[in-house]
């Protein structure tokens, strides 16, 4: 299966990555969680999961973790896990005029360009 291909079953399943222009966390926290309300009433969505990047949590048990974190911007950087029944399920997310809407008022609130999407296969 090469990279671009859905999963053996179909499924469509993606990370989606920004980060926020300083001040402006919250604004996008509001228009994020507006969106996961829309798509997760689109039939062939089985997750849209929003994340907020937040510092490891403390104690000896996290120590390990906590020295391993990546450069993420902490509370400024967004994911979100998304999957799709299949590549129809998420032609229909794309086309949706909600994802535009939301697209065209995130982008003056992020640093990158826009949304940076990674597909992703699952290895079992």
């Amino acid at each position: 299966m090469s990279e671009a291909d859905p999963d053996a079953d179909g499924r469509i399943e993606l990370i989606a990555e920004f980060t926020a222009i300083a001040g402006r966390e919250e604004e996008v926290e509001r228009l994020l969680l507006t969106l996961a309300t829309e798509v997760r009433h689109e039939s062939g969505c089985l997750d849209f999961t929003p994340h907020r990047v937040v510092e490891a949590p403390s104690g000896p048990a996290f120590a390990a973790a906590a020295a391993a974190t990546g450069p993420a911007p902490v509370g400024a950087r967004f994911v979100v896990t998304e999957v799709y029944r299949d590549a129809a399920a998420f032609a229909e997310h794309l086309a949706a005029p909600y994802g535009a809407d939301f697209n065209a008022a995130l982008g003056p609130l992020i640093v990158e360009r826009g949304s940076v999407l990674t597909f992703l296969s699952s290895l079992d």
